[in-house]
């Protein structure tokens, strides 16, 4: 019983780091193929192209930010493994993807949206779910959380949805990582099941 339990544990493990290694190699061929204009998301025509819900994350515009982007998601990588992220992690990230590109059509000035970075809030989102349900007090739950909202909130994305930063050179679409990190910690929380079902501890 106590193998298979922990044959499935690592199972787990490998599908998160299985997840951010494909949505790293899905963003390398994006960027090396160029003509990434047909996976953009679009508010006037998502419905006619329903992968942008998906493949918009993959799209980038410098190879800054693309290469950010990657450092960032490696980082999410290596926490969701120190963290035991498993498959329930895995399932909120995959429903929270598609819902927080779809939310957007709810700001009319987003007229189009590319870019990691909402889904990486996402998955910041569901591991700070994931780290609460396993020691809510724990240190690091705590600074996970705090500098998930204090990004937030110097962004204020739900008042300032679009802004143009010197850095990047390029309109960055804030509210998309408001956005994520709702979708994130919403799915974190409905894939969690029982809340008195304490999985593996934190380290």
């Amino acid at each position: 019983m106590a193998a298979g339990a922990g044959r499935r544990s690592q199972a787990g493990l490998a599908l998160w780091s299985a997840l951010c290694a494909l949505l790293a190699c899905a963003s390398a061929v994006a960027w090396l193929a160029g003509g990434s204009d047909r996976l953009v998301w679009r508010a006037d025509d998502w419905l006619v192209r329903p992968w942008t819900l998906w493949s918009a994350s993959w799209v980038h515009r410098s190879a800054a930010h693309w290469l950010a982007n990657l450092l960032a998601l490696a980082a999410i990588a290596v926490l969701g493994q120190s963290l035991r992220a498993g498959r329930a992690q895995v399932l909120a990230l995959l429903t929270a993807w598609p819902l927080a590109t779809l939310a957007l059509l709810c700001w009319p000035e987003v007229r189009a949206y590319y870019g990691l970075s909402g889904l990486i809030h996402a998955a910041v989102g569901v591991l700070c779910v994931h780290l609460a349900r396993t020691a809510f007090t724990h240190p690091l739950t705590l600074s996970l959380l705090a500098g998930l909202v204090v990004k937030l909130a110097l962004e204020q994305g739900w008042a300032h949805p679009i802004g143009f930063d010197d850095a990047w050179g390029f309109n960055v679409v804030y509210v998309a990582h408001l956005i994520g990190a709702m979708a994130g910690l919403l799915c974190g929380a409905l894939w969690s099941g029982d809340w008195a079902r304490r999985p593996a501890t934190v380290p």
